[in-house]
């Protein structure tokens, strides 16, 4: 992509928060027309996010009295969904930020998310400070990262890792530890004195996500930007929203595997001397391959908005007042087996599509070995042995689900 079309961004302006609007298809269209370039180092992600800007989906979930799109919690996963086939990093890139927003649509009685909800409806992206390394107890803040009086407000001091997104971002929620022990999230604008983005990701794949090192030195907190996270509200099984996500980006990516799979038959004009037939979109073989892509990238997509059909239900419970815990252990459980099927699924996916290609789709200009590396990635954010390990030892003794960081 070059320069960002005026035209485009003035009509994603106006109706791109629908699906399946003819903005929101040229959204996802002008950024995969962009992936392989990106791919290849010659560009980042700042072209992508200021669409996604200017499409205002950063408030997709807020309600349209609050200039939101009001959209439901499946219909968030459908976004995902698209954004991922046109390029896996893109949403990834945004799960802080949709994370932050579901807490914020059920903590909207604290004035702290009142304040940054105000931010959020004026166009601003939130990001996380989390993950600290060496650290196993990043779910109730604790870590090195410290937060500490000065003056009418705080100085916030601490390195965090893997920072999805925050050099694309406008603010960042970060998890700290004030000197009388309390855990809380404190609120910094990415631009201001002694915060360092760190672009230092070198994962093998999800390359342009900028999940690196966020370095925070003195920074100058509010008081009114501090929420101690025991006054926060909590739910069951916090984290199954970011776990199902990540898994509808893997789907998302299936989906574009399947359609490579279709462009790379349909554009061989040569098959192997022995091959079945002499022109390869007539050979049974390729097809059956192309029809099992297929069929693997529809089971995917219809896992994950099953499971977050059962979530979103879940959440409205949350909404409405009356906490449903069966539909949470339900939508944890769906998404534990959605994540170790779909993670092997494109998995072999990724490598078949080579299968149907030839020698020709392994050179570097297809970035075709992508896929493979994407969905490693980002099926290593959680144990996929253990998730099934946990799945099992539910069906079979009655144990209950792990509540923590990976359900």
């Amino acid at each position: 992509m070059g320069t960002i079309d005026s035209t485009l961004t003035a009509a994603l302006r106006d109706s791109a928060m629908q699906l399946g609007s003819p903005a929101l298809r040229e959204l996802v269209a002008a950024i995969a027309a962009g992936t392989e370039a990106r791919e290849r180092g010659e560009v980042d992600a700042s072209e992508p996010i200021a669409l996604v800007r200017a499409a205002r989906l950063g408030v997709f979930r807020l309600p349209k009295e609050e200039g939101g799109a009001g959209a439901t919690l499946p219909q968030l996963y459908e976004l995902v969904l698209d954004l991922a086939e046109a390029d896996s990093n893109i949403p990834h890139i945004l799960r802080n930020h949709f994370a932050f927003i579901e807490k914020a649509l059920r903590a909207r009685h604290l004035p702290q998310y009142q304040r940054w909800n105000l931010l959020v409806q004026d166009g601003g992206l939130f990001g996380l400070g989390a993950s600290e390394l060496g650290t196993q107890h990043i779910g109730d803040g604790d870590g090195n990262t410290r937060l500490e009086p000065a003056g009418s407000g705080y100085r916030l001091t601490g390195t965090k890792y893997y920072s999805t997104g925050n050099f694309y971002f406008d603010h960042i929620i970060v998890n700290a530890k004030t000197p009388n022990g309390k855990f809380v999230g404190a609120r910094v604008s990415v631009r201001q004195p002694g915060v360092d983005v760190r672009d230092d990701w070198d994962g093998i794949g999800q390359r342009n996500t900028a999940s690196g090192t966020t370095v925070f030195t003195n920074v100058e907190v509010a008081a009114e930007d501090v929420l101690v996270l025991a006054d926060d509200t909590k739910i069951a099984h916090q984290a199954t929203f970011a776990q199902l996500y990540l898994t509808t980006i893997v789907a998302g990516i299936l989906r574009r595997i399947a359609k490579d799979a279709v462009t790379l038959v349909q554009k061989r004009e040569r098959n192997y001397y022995h091959a079945v037939a002499a022109r390869p979109a007539d050979d049974p073989l390729l097809q059956e391959a192309v029809g099992e892509l297929q069929s693997a990238a529809f089971v995917a997509e219809a896992t994950v908005l099953n499971a977050a059909s059962v979530l979103g239900a879940a959440f409205d419970s949350v909404l409405a007042g009356k906490p449903d815990e069966a539909l949470f252990v339900e939508a944890a459980l769906r998404s534990a087996k959605a994540k170790v099927v779909i993670d092997q699924l494109a998995l072999q996916s990724a490598t078949q599509l080579f299968d149907v290609g030839g020698a020709s789709a392994a050179r570097q200009a297809a970035q075709l070995d992508r896929h493979w590396r994407n969905i490693r990635t980002i099926a290593s954010h959680n144990p996929g042995l253990y998730k099934a390990r946990a799945i099992g030892n539910h069906a079979v003794n009655g144990v209950p689900l792990p509540s923590a960081a990976f359900f």
